[in-house]
């Protein structure tokens, strides 16, 4: 499995902690530990409902810089990071929106976290940041420097809230990504943040990952197919979690539980 705290667990979750807007973000309302007591308790909902890690990404910064993001976005979230540490011992990812993976990593490293998500590893696609090009280049580069090996590159394929710039199979995007870009596990999602998987696309996504793990990372809920359940290696889950299944709404400990109730029946 992914990550050595995984190696007897069968569909790990992993739930996300949606960062309010961080400072120099244009909705930011000028308080930093509001924004960190905020992460703090979806943490603590996500922890006593049972999940499994946490990730942690910049989603209140819209609209996303299309690439690195400025020190103080990186500065912020390396504190919410170490706060959220220093009060949970499940590991613990993090993803810098829209594409910065170097920051990601950095912030990693620093804080102790074990994976990154990284939307665009390899190629190019359309966003609403325009052309999102690739960083495998500069990211395996940087992880090696860092001598931060340890910290596992999630990496999604067709990322949601994106366009394919040509004509290509689905199955040549993931053997790049294993084969090319050296991603440690593939990401599958619907179209938009919430929106569900679709079957045929993750059992490509299963085939062509050439024994990688592959992990949904939208739609999942409590009452998703089974299918989802029995194909994936993982689940990345948010939306579904929150009050009213509402993104912008905070960790509702009873669909958190609701859901890990499912995800243990399938476990077995």
């Amino acid at each position: 499995m992914l990550l050595p705290a995984w190696n007897s667990l069968r569909l790990p979750v992993i739930g996300m902690l949606h960062c309010p807007p961080l400072p120099g973000a244009p909705q930011f309302a000028g308080d930093l530990k509001a924004v960190r007591d905020a992460v703090l308790r979806d943490a603590e909902a996500l922890a006593a409902g049972g999940v499994d890690a946490l990730m942690l990404e910049n989603f209140g910064d819209t609209p996303f810089y299309p690439g690195r993001v400025p020190a103080e976005t990186v500065a912020a979230l390396t504190a919410v990071a170490v706060e959220v540490r220093q009060k949970h011992d499940l590991p613990l990812g993090i993803n810098v929106l829209r594409n910065d993976g170097c920051s990601a990593l950095a912030i990693a490293a620093a804080v102790g976290a074990e994976f990154i998500r990284v939307n665009v590893l390899c190629g190019a696609r359309l966003t609403d940041q325009g052309i999102v090009q690739g960083i495998a280049h500069d990211l395996l580069r940087d992880r090696s420097r860092l001598r931060a090996e340890s910290v596992k590159v999630l990496a999604d394929v067709n990322v949601k809230h994106s366009a394919a710039l040509g004509e290509r199979s689905l199955t040549d995007e993931v053997h790049d990504l294993v084969e090319r870009g050296g991603a440690d596990a593939v990401i599958v999602t619907g179209a938009a943040t919430g929106s569900p998987v679709d079957g045929r696309t993750l059992r490509t996504v299963k085939d062509a990952s050439r024994s990688l793990p592959v992990l949904l990372g939208s739609g999942v809920a409590a009452d998703s197919p089974d299918e989802f359940f029995s194909l994936a290696d993982g689940l990345i889950v948010g939306t579904s979690l929150k009050q009213e299944g509402r993104t912008t709404s905070p960790i509702d400990l009873h669909r958190v539980e609701d859901f890990m109730n499912r995800v243990r029946q399938a476990r077995t």
